[in-house]
């Protein structure tokens, strides 16, 4: 019998691999598409555009008169989560047994949910820019450019395509926040709020100065753009891109927001075991199920921050 075929059905290995899953999953593709947790590999989601507009029902109902129905019709989104997997080979001769093996379950289902994260992360960002396309360019080093201003126009325009449907919230690459941190016009309205060290502007002293002070992060993910066998060519993946946007922290399939990832309720990541096609040892399988979607394409925007 396998050494680990038990870790399958352990439920311990169960909770702690599903935990680590959440754990894992970066902050800024929590941020950007949050989880929805479906009862089902398939159904339906509500997407909104310029020709299907969120818009709050009444929930008023007369004596003896019939409920607004909330539902899904023909034009919605059907999502379905796709089957994601990573492997942790272990070799035979690695002597395992007994309690052991749940610590290298453990182990591995830390190590497997991390690069899960990452890949994550990755594709989350990448769907987005896709689905914004170009962008507009900003000269963020015109004279009397102000960041400010443009967000908070930025902002109120989202917060009127989102209809009041899901908080606004600020994505900085890297480049655009410090372009955005070193900007003049801000660093004047810090001094005149008298709000956070103008010296070296904080995030937090940036996002009081915008409407409604949105929540703001910034993504310092980056990867490797040289094909294989050349020197590295390391680039951040959201570099001089701002992207503003309306979001929920736990929303549902019909809440109005920018992008989701669907996730199979319970099913997180869900431990599993095979033998090496060679015998020589064992592999500890990890599998869970996801899907990115962009369901409101009006409710976000995305600006370039140039320096010319």
């Amino acid at each position: 019998m396998s050494r680990l075929a038990s870790l399958s059905t352990n439920p311990t290995l169960l909770q702690y691999s599903q935990g680590a899953a959440q754990r894992a999953i970066r902050a800024v593709a929590s941020f950007l598409a949050p989880s929805v947790e479906v009862a089902t590999l398939t159904g339906k989601f509500k997407i909104y555009d310029q020709k299907h507009r969120f818009s709050i029902p009444s929930t008023h109902r007369g004596i003896g008169g019939d409920a607004n129905r909330i539902g899904f019709s023909a034009r919605d989104g059907n999502f379905n989560v796709e089957p994601h997997a990573l492997d942790f080979p272990i070799d035979n001769l690695e002597k395992i047994d007994g309690e052991e093996a749940l610590r290298i379950g453990q182990e591995g289902a830390d190590m497997l949910a991390d690069v899960a994260g990452l890949a994550h992360e990755r594709d989350v960002v990448t769907a987005a820019l896709a689905a914004l396309g170009a962008g507009t360019d900003q000269n963020f080093k015109a004279s009397g450019f102000d960041p400010v201003d443009l967000l908070d126009e930025q902002i109120m325009a989202v917060m009127k395509a989102s209809k009041n449907g899901a908080p606004i919230k600020v994505l900085f690459g890297a480049e655009a926040w410090r372009l955005t941190k070193n900007n003049g016009e801000v660093k004047k309205r810090l001094v005149a709020t008298k709000r956070g060290d103008v010296a070296s502007v904080s995030m937090d002293a940036f996002r009081s100065l915008l409407f409604g002070e949105p929540r703001c992060e910034m993504s310092l993910m980056v990867q490797d753009e040289a094909p294989e066998g050349v020197a590295d060519d390391i680039q951040f993946l959201l570099d001089d891109e701002i992207i503003v946007f309306a979001s929920n922290d736990s929303p549902t399939r019909l809440s109005p927001d920018f992008m989701k990832t669907f996730r199979l309720r319970g099913q997180w990541m869900r431990p599993g075991t095979y033998q090496k096609e060679d015998g020589r040892g064992e592999v500890l399988k990890m599998d869970w199920s996801e899907e990115i979607q962009i369901t409101n394409s009006a409710a976000a925007v995305r600006i370039n921050a140039k320096t010319e």
